[in-house]
């Protein structure tokens, strides 16, 4: 255990030393090609900004108002039938769009029911097997800006894959959580 304390301290260090002797060994201009990737990366950070904005204003809309908690009150019988417990479905709403706001919903049912009961057990394993969908997508055709294929056609395979893989986790995760918590 303590070798891999000690490895992991020095990973980055190692690896950032790595990169900047294959530069000089390759007489590559290390500065310049840093420079040109920051220069790269603020550019995608500002096509996808107001993406980012316009979903944490959707979040915050949607929690504030007590849609969530109104969607979760309507779809508890369904979810209950497959030990789904309903306070969990905001959650994991939410999950698909940020992962940051569903980390504040994760603190509340943490704080309600505690993180050792089914709930906050089951929430924390949901957590870990979905991914922010809408978030990741969104990111991704903004940043690559594919004009060359139908980006509508692009969007729906693979915003279909990412459903299903999702539902496949939450699905796993109610199963693994069984008799848990």
């Amino acid at each position: 255990m303590q070798f891999l304390l000690y490895l992991s301290n020095f990973m980055i260090p190692i690896v950032i030393f790595y990169i900047v002797g294959y530069g000089l060994c390759s007489h590559t201009d290390i500065f310049g090609a840093f420079v040109k990737g920051a220069e790269d990366g603020f550019r995608v950070v500002l096509k996808v900004l107001p993406t980012l904005i316009g979903l944490m204003m959707a979040i915050g809309i949607l929690r504030a108002s007590g849609l969530l908690e109104t969607f979760s009150a309507w779809i508890s019988p369904m979810a209950e039938k497959i030990n789904f417990p309903a306070v969990l479905v905001p959650l994991s709403l939410i999950k698909m769009v940020s992962s940051s706001a569903a980390t504040g919903l994760l603190l509340d049912i943490y704080k309600e029911f505690g993180t050792d009961s089914h709930e906050g057990f089951l929430a924390s394993v949901l957590m870990c097997c979905s991914e922010t969908i809408f978030y990741t997508i969104s990111v991704y055709f903004i940043a690559t800006g594919d004009k060359k294929h139908s980006p509508v056609t692009k969007m729906n395979w693979t915003l279909t894959g990412a459903l299903i893989a999702t539902f496949a986790g939450m699905a796993a995760s109610v199963w693994l959580c069984r008799g848990m918590g």
